[in-house]
């Protein structure tokens, strides 16, 4: 009848619900339910007592998720995974009161992270990106947007977008990969800035499309780095050429109209957001753009304010989260601590935390039949040690998660 049965839950969170609404609603929890599996998808999801006679005996492999969570195998919906060197020194630099404006300028920030990428060979982004893939997994995490963005040339930027390639097929999470060439102004165009956003526009960009190396193109829209209007055309063309778009925006200065911007351009989503204007928050309420917050990078930075979760939510707004696992604003991998942080920083609730990362990072990805456990969907799920969603970012920076399963198969316990 099935090839895995999940049964002994405490709830399994389906995700069913309206994401708008109430959080806890959304996640459409069916207490002391199963979940049956066939091939790569789900088959069945109910109550267990409501399980066909046979499941349990014609079933070849049962979970027992022992009084557990069930959910749905969760997405990080932006990462930087992928990325050469270490920049631990910076860290002690913000510890002694230093900004990440003022590390940049002098020589630290992304253009470190640059220098050492380009010197790595595709197998090394391999070698060190795969345990930081395996901790992602291991934590529930079936899904990872990984960026480009540390290659800032034609070469080693479609070097980046080949090794997340590589990478899909050599672990078992799904990993959608994103263009970001235009993540910061390198070194060698500082003085002509305007030849490195031709290179992005006419070079890199139709390059990349060429190959299908990305599913998104990303700029980031801050006052070191790219403007509004190189925003509208970089990202037209990305449409253009079959590509979903993203921003970074409102992440460090107020004032960039950053939300604004990508409801403006119809991204599939507005990351960051924390010099958000109430003006965006309106405007993304009323868009089809998830706002997704990176909780963690705002405590790494000591940026304050975090972004305003509570407002965006009650706004009416989709709100995702992400771990933004990278190694200058954000070296973590921990989604207990993002969703934590989400809690305790964003005001939002922790049904709206996993929310966070399920469906709603399902559709800043628009990947519809992800987020969620229904017949016909993905089976990608995770069991977790705790009874309830509260234990999961109550637990900071600790990983509940017991159990994996991915297209069908069980990969971690």
């Amino acid at each position: 009848m099935f090839d895995i049965l999940i049964r002994n839950s405490a709830w399994v969170l389906t995700g069913r619900g309206d994401v708008r609404g109430d959080a806890m609603a959304a996640l459409a929890p069916v207490r002391a339910g199963a979940v049956g599996i066939k091939g790569a998808s789900v088959a069945w999801v109910g109550l267990e007592a409501d399980l066909p006679k046979e499941a349990l005996a014609q079933t070849p492999r049962v979970l027992d998720a022992q009084g557990g969570l069930v959910t749905p195998g969760l997405l990080d919906c932006h990462t930087h995974a992928v990325f050469a060197g270490q920049r631990a020194h910076e860290f002690a630099m913000r510890c002694a009161g230093k900004s990440y404006l003022e590390i940049a300028a002098a020589g630290g920030g992304i253009a470190s992270t640059v220098r050492a990428t380009r010197k790595a060979t595709e197998d090394d982004l391999i070698a060190s990106a795969r345990p930081r893939l395996r901790r992602l997994l291991e934590q529930g995490v079936t899904t990872v947007e990984v960026k480009s963005g540390y290659g800032l040339n034609f070469d080693d930027e479609l070097k980046m977008l080949r090794v997340v390639k590589r990478l899909n097929a050599l672990q078992p999470a799904t990993l959608v990969p994103t263009l970001l060439c235009a993540h910061a102004i390198p070194e060698e165009h500082r003085a002509h800035r305007e030849a490195y956003f031709e290179l992005c526009l006419n070079s890199i960009l139709p390059a990349a499309a060429k190959e299908h190396l990305a599913a998104f193109c990303d700029i980031f829209v801050e006052q070191h780095a790219f403007t509004a209007d190189e925003a509208r055309t970089l990202l037209a063309r990305a449409s253009q050429l079959g590509m979903g778009v993203r921003l970074h925006v409102d992440q460090l200065t107020p004032g960039q109209k950053g939300a604004e911007l990508a409801v403006e351009l119809k991204a599939s989503s507005a990351d960051h957001l924390e010099q958000i204007s109430e003006q965006g928050i309106a405007a993304l309420a009323r868009s089809e753009t998830v706002a997704v917050l990176a909780p963690t990078s705002t405590l790494f930075v000591k940026a304050r304010p975090f972004a305003p979760g509570r407002k965006l939510r009650e706004a009416g707004a989709v709100v995702a989260l992400c771990t933004n696992v990278n190694p200058g604003s954000a070296m973590s991998d921990s989604v207990s601590l993002a969703m934590g942080l989400a809690c305790l920083e964003n005001g939002l609730t922790p049904a709206e935390a996993l929310l966070g990362f399920t469906r709603a990072a399902a559709m800043a990805l628009r990947l519809p039949q992800a987020g969620r456990l229904q017949e016909g969907a993905p089976a990608d799920v995770a069991i977790f040690a705790c009874p309830d969603i509260e234990s999961i970012p109550y637990n900071m920076g600790t990983n509940l998660v017991r159990t994996v399963v991915k297209s069908g198969r069980v990969v971690v316990g």
